[in-house]
C-alpha cells in the first residue's frame, strides 16, 4: 500500500506487502524491505529512514 503524496524514485523496488507512510520520498534505486513511516525521507539497499520530516501545515 502506498500512501497519498509520496515520491518514489526511479529503479525503486517494493517487495510485498509493504506499506509507506503518506507524503514519504523515497531515494532512487532503493529497495524497500519494511514499511515506511509517513513524513520521512528514505533510501538505501534495504531502505531505511533517514530523516523525519515535518509537515508545514502542523498536521
Amino acid at each position: 500500500m502506498i500512501g497519498d503524496d509520496c515520491f518514489i524514485g526511479a529503479g525503486t523496488i517494493i517487495l510485498k506487502g509493504v506499506t509507506i507512510g503518506c507524503r514519504t520520498i523515497v531515494g532512487t534505486d532503493s529497495v524497500i524491505t519494511k514499511s515506511l513511516p509517513a513524513d520521512c525521507i528514505a533510501g538505501g539497499n534495504p531502505c531505511k529512514v533517514i530523516k523525519i520530516r515535518r509537515p508545514l501545515n502542523g498536521c
